[in-house]
């Protein structure tokens, strides 16, 4: 059965309740990572910030999400998955509220960030209880598979719907309509979901945590900074540098370690971090800067921004069970490749529709470019969960997961900080010719990674 065939019968069956309860939660903390992407320039004009706040926006939930994502999952299997989970929401509502009334930048990043760590606990919270309510394989397949389609939903949909609420009643609303469904979420679980805990569960690694978020916040502060002050960013990409190498020092003296430097051993693992890196880079980053490029080509409102993004964000709804399906035909080097070069065709699109002097050209352009970035990624991304079941031996599944999850949010981070870097301060179309350019390389950068470092042949697809 595909991903979508189940969903209707997932719908109609009442033993399916507490599968909805915790999509939902799955729904919101993933809408929130896009929606509010098309609201940048109303935003950063109201609170008085240019594109180095916008990329903070993005990236203080991001870097946030990352570190907590890896405490989180200690602290639910310790004290309670749903007790992490509530917690999460009510961290994650009480954010959103301090968004929505937010009066300038330091106040609306830190409670981005806040945003961030209460939405690593719902979706930690949610998945072991997802596993944990439904024993029977088939049934667990089929949760875990409308969950995936609900956060899919949720992204690809985001930057539409923030559109539309942005035009409609103000970018703070974007925030304020996470209230609801939180309350409801705070209501449904405890009546749906049984608690679940293992006191035998990972041990929570605080230094390292804290290593780790220090090392990309410093990584990402730097690329920032590099366009204004090389020196300050040249010491901060070293320092960024020196404590991601003691992390990973750390690591490796870590009897169970939070994340183990031996899963890049095997060279299929690198290639699939350089994957990860390069579909976050070259899509998900380039999604944060599109509503300003299209507001800088076309002076283009929020709503309408938005609905154009739908160029690049359907094919993420349509297109995964197609690369399912072309995986078993072709393997995992060809499709990876074949997403990757799509991608990076996109991004060069989008880099060469800067010099058309035509306004119905240059549009064409754009959609074209945006069409193509999100096949591409729609082909690629939501397999990279499978090729690390499918090539990682069983006994390091569990530890490669753990690593994609931070390489996945490390290269969105660290490719909106590089994007907004390269982006001229006046924001005109022809300043987006640089981002989309490095956009583009990096997605080379994905398609050689799979080349050279996924196996040739046909596979067996994993299923998700």
């Amino acid at each position: 059965m595909s991903r979508f065939a189940g969903i209707s019968t997932y719908l109609r069956t009442s033993a399916h309740m507490p599968g909805l309860a915790l999509a939902l939660a799955a729904f919101l903390t993933q809408f929130d990572v896009t929606a509010v992407v098309v609201a940048m320039p109303a935003i950063g004009r109201d609170l008085g910030f240019g594109v180095t706040g916008f990329a903070w926006v993005m990236d203080a939930y991001s870097l946030a999400f990352t570190a907590t994502l890896l405490a989180s999952g200690a602290l639910a299997d310790r004290y309670g998955r749903r007790r992490a989970l509530l917690v999460g929401n009510i961290l994650f509502l009480a954010a959103s509220l301090a968004c929505g009334l937010a009066s300038d930048g330091p106040a609306l990043w830190t409670a981005r960030a806040v945003q961030g760590v209460g939405a690593a606990f719902v979706i930690t919270g949610a998945i072991a209880l997802l596993a944990s309510a439904y024993p029977k394989a088939e049934d667990r397949a089929r949760a875990f598979g409308f969950m995936g389609v609900i956060s899919g939903i949720a992204m690809a949909l985001g930057p539409t719907l923030g559109g539309v609420i942005s035009a409609w009643f103000g970018w703070r609303w974007i925030f304020l309509a996470n209230i609801p469904p939180c309350v409801l979420i705070a209501w449904a679980v405890p009546r749906l979901v049984d608690e679940t805990r293992d006191a035998d569960g990972r041990p929570l690694d605080i230094a390292g945590i804290i290593l780790l978020t220090l090392a990309l916040g410093l990584t990402v502060e730097a690329l920032l900074a590099g366009r204004d002050a090389p020196t300050y960013a040249a010491l901060g990409l070293f320092a960024g540098a020196v404590l991601l190498r003691v992390f990973v020092v750390r690591q490796r003296r870590q009897v169970r370690p939070m994340l183990d430097p031996a899963v890049f051993a095997r060279r299929v693992m690198v290639g699939i971090a350089v994957l990860l890196f390069a579909v976050s880079f070259g899509y998900w980053a380039v999604l944060v800067y599109l509503p300003l490029f299209l507001r800088a080509s076309f002076g283009w409102s929020p709503e309408l921004a938005g609905l154009a993004l739908l160029a690049a964000t359907v094919p993420m709804l349509v297109l995964p069970p197609i690369g399912g399906r072309l995986v078993t035909r072709w393997g995992w080097r060809r499709l990876f490749a074949t997403g990757l070069a799509v991608t990076a065709a996109g991004d060069l699109l989008l880099a060469g529709s800067c010099a058309s002097p035509d306004g119905t050209i240059r549009l064409g352009v754009v959609l074209l470019g945006m069409a193509c970035i999100g096949t591409g990624a729609a082909l690629a991304h939501p397999q990279l969960s499978g090729v690390v079941v499918a090539l990682v031996p069983s006994d390091q599944a569990g530890m490669a997961s753990a690593v994609t999850v931070v390489a996945r949010q490390a290269g969105f981070a660290i490719g909106i900080a590089v994007l907004g870097a390269a982006l001229a301060s006046d924001t005109r179309a022809e300043g987006f010719v640089a981002p989309f350019t490095l956009a583009a390389v990096s997605a080379l950068a994905g398609l050689c990674a799979a080349l050279l470092l996924l196996p040739a042949g046909k596979l067996k697809a994993s299923g998700r």
